[in-house]
């Protein structure tokens, strides 16, 4: 029996993933979670062999969740789901650790498979971000770039960067311009924008 953790945001999907995965023969949902930090625990708790997270939950998403499983319990197999992938996040979520990535648009039976899959120990992309991902450059930002980046994209102003990332406000805005420049914004906010397009977020 595969054991599975379910982690989404929206408790309908989340529960329709549920009752999907039920019917199959060979696969036990041990435990779901809301929200990032409780897949955590709920992870560490459970021990599954399989961690099916969405993309994009609060306080921690999918890509990070990866990553801290990784660590926590390197024999569960992460897989992102996602409603709107991006190529980049194909990329991060390979990066982090994710042994498959699906959207949600995908087949009904498609999910169970690709738990079997990873469970096995093979990887799966969906073939669509797959050939996208191939064609995007690499993200030209630094790993503290994109920090900054992505906590001026949750609206905050510089001195809060400043004190979260142990940095000066004046490197923060430098580090800023750098984006900036780096993606052929016009500013900030379009800066973040791109990144987000481009998956980089």
């Amino acid at each position: 029996m595969i054991r599975v953790l379910l982690a989404d945001d929206e408790e309908l999907i989340r529960q329709a993933l549920a009752a999907l995965l039920g019917l199959e023969g060979d696969i036990e949902v041990v435990t779901q979670a809301g929200e990032g930090r409780a897949a955590l625990e709920a992870a560490r708790a459970h021990r599954p062999d399989v961690a099916v997270v969405d993309l994009e939950m609060p306080p921690l998403g999918g890509i990070e969740l990866a990553a801290e499983l990784g660590r926590a319990l390197p024999s569960c197999a992460v897989v992102i789901l996602t409603g709107h992938g991006r190529p980049g996040h194909l990329r991060r979520a390979l990066d982090a650790g994710a042994r498959g990535f699906l959207a949600k648009g995908a087949p009904g039976g498609a999910l169970a498979d690709v738990i079997r899959r990873v469970h096995a120990g093979a990887r799966y992309v969906d073939p669509a971000l797959a050939a996208d991902a191939l064609t995007l450059p690499p993200c030209p930002l630094t790993a503290r770039e994109l920090e900054t980046l992505r906590l001026v994209g949750y609206g905050s102003p510089v001195t809060v960067i400043a004190r979260r990332t142990h940095l000066a406000p004046g490197t923060v805005r430098n580090h800023l311009s750098a984006c900036v420049q780096k993606l052929g914004a016009v500013d900030r906010a379009d800066a973040v924008r791109i990144a987000r397009e481009a998956g980089w977020l």
